[in-house]
């Protein structure tokens, strides 16, 4: 069992950075894959990023690559999305999540936190 809850949303103008964190409880969050989703008003949940638990393997979506970061400190149960030169419409609903394996969909992923809301203005 895995408990996820993030934090670090909110307002920014374009071209400004945020940094979301997931904080984690449950004695396999070390041995998970975590993963990071978002979801858009009227739109399906997205593939963002995601990292296997040794931080090894990183996949990103293609259109983000370059401007969001994945990284995990496993000492302190926390995975971390670092967002910079935002926009527009990077304005959604950020979710954590963690799986056994490293996937980009979302069926792949057991735990999910409640989500975070990042909105950028233009």
């Amino acid at each position: 069992q895995v408990h996820l809850t993030e934090s670090g949303g909110g307002l920014v103008q374009a071209g400004g950075s945020l940094r979301l964190t997931c904080a984690a409880s449950g004695r396999t969050f070390s041995t998970s894959a975590m993963g990071w989703f978002r979801q858009a008003p009227g739109k399906e949940r997205e593939f963002v990023a995601a990292l296997t638990w040794r931080g090894v393997n990183i996949y990103y979506a293609d259109s983000l690559k370059g401007r969001f970061t994945i990284s995990r400190d496993n000492a302190k149960n926390t995975v971390y999305l670092q967002m910079n030169s935002l926009k527009p419409e990077d304005t959604a609903v950020y979710y954590c999540a963690a799986a056994r394996a490293l996937y980009r969909d979302v069926t792949g992923y057991n735990y999910w936190g409640q989500g975070t809301q990042v909105t950028v203005s233009s």
